[in-house]
């Protein structure tokens, strides 16, 4: 949790993201959530292209390796489905840039649908992002919703990064297992979690209650706000309860993408979801 007073401070298992009721997979996308402003949705590095290949849902448009990763690929039996141009490392540098870590993989590839949040199985965890424009903190969240089998993360069409680049780097191919849901308001969307069951808490450092001595119960969403000035206040004032997080050290406030995990292992730990 940010402390809003500083300057600085596959999903696989675990349930069903989506009502058995809505149609057969996600509703078309509003927006694209992984198209760069200018083109496609650029991938690179081992897990994060592994992962999309092995996406039957993301369509690739065209893929470099060089003669490394190709070998690396064939002997962990991962299907390249279209064929690759095999390059030298500089090709992908001069594409990426020299300080990328692409580790021989660089891919182009059609956005993924953004699922429409009437969808959203009423149960689990859904985080919510509130305008963090961080690319490398969005995709650390990824991460951790990946890892604590997160149902979806919730955003704004504004004010966030495009899931391409750093940020995809940074998911370490998690946006192809955690839904990206992308909503034009974010007050209006949290209106409707809660009308639909959802114990809603934003994370804040005034909050009048620790998170971990809430009654937490599912479906939950647990809503986070950008380093610096937090929640927004129309936000503040539209989640059920905010909740700060009790620390014991002289610092009392964390990075973003570190507070989404503590906030993840006390949400799953008190649902019951650790195992």
């Amino acid at each position: 949790m940010t402390d809003r007073k500083q300057k600085r401070p596959f999903r696989r298992g675990g349930g069903r993201p989506f009502d058995k009721g809505a149609p057969h997979g996600p509703k078309p996308a509003r927006h694209d959530r992984d198209r760069a402003a200018d083109g496609p949705a650029i991938l690179y590095g081992w897990h994060t292209v592994t992962l999309a290949l092995q996406n039957r849902a993301r369509k690739i448009r065209r893929l470099l390796l060089t003669e490394n990763a190709a070998r690396r690929l064939a002997e962990e039996n991962i299907k390249a489905r279209i064929t690759p141009e095999i390059v030298r490392p500089t090709e992908i540098d001069r594409l990426l840039g020299p300080d990328a870590v692409h580790q021989g993989l660089f891919a182009e590839a059609d956005p993924l649908p953004s699922p429409d949040i009437e969808t959203l199985a009423a149960e689990g965890i859904v985080l919510v992002l509130d305008q963090i424009t961080d690319p490398h903190n969005v995709g650390a969240i990824l991460r951790s919703a990946a890892a604590f089998a997160v149902n979806a993360i919730v955003t704004t069409a504004r004010h966030s990064p495009e899931a391409t680049g750093v940020l995809a780097k940074s998911a370490s191919g998690a946006l192809e297992l955690v839904p990206l849901v992308t909503v034009q308001n974010l007050a209006r969307a949290l209106t409707r979690l809660n009308e639909r069951g959802f114990l809603t808490i934003g994370l804040d450092s005034e909050g009048a209650e620790d998170l971990s001595r809430i009654a937490l119960r599912a479906p939950l969403a647990l809503v986070l706000g950008a380093e610096g000035k937090g929640l927004r206040q129309l936000t503040r004032q539209t989640c059920s309860h905010l909740a700060r997080l009790d620390m014991p050290g002289s610092i009392k406030s964390l990075n973003v993408s570190n507070a989404a995990v503590l906030a993840l292992y006390v949400g799953a730990s008190r649902l019951g979801l650790m195992g």
